[in-house]
């Protein structure tokens, strides 16, 4: 498994913090803090998409 690159983590109320991260071959990860074992992975394009999709709104039905 490559190295990953974990950014800082982004935390709401709480205990609700999740970091990001990228690898050398091109990998997205997500994971919640201290669980990184155990991230969703995809392309960096994928989580591109995915972070501009959430900022244009497309995922705030489910925070209803």
């Amino acid at each position: 498994m490559p190295a990953i690159d974990w950014e800082d983590a982004f935390c709401g109320e709480g205990n609700n913090c999740f970091r990001l991260g990228t690898d050398s071959e091109g990998n997205g990860y997500v994971a919640v803090v201290g669980d990184e074992a155990h991230a969703l992975t995809d392309s960096r394009e994928a989580l591109a998409q995915m972070i501009r999709d959430i900022k244009a709104g497309k995922a705030d039905h489910l925070l209803r």
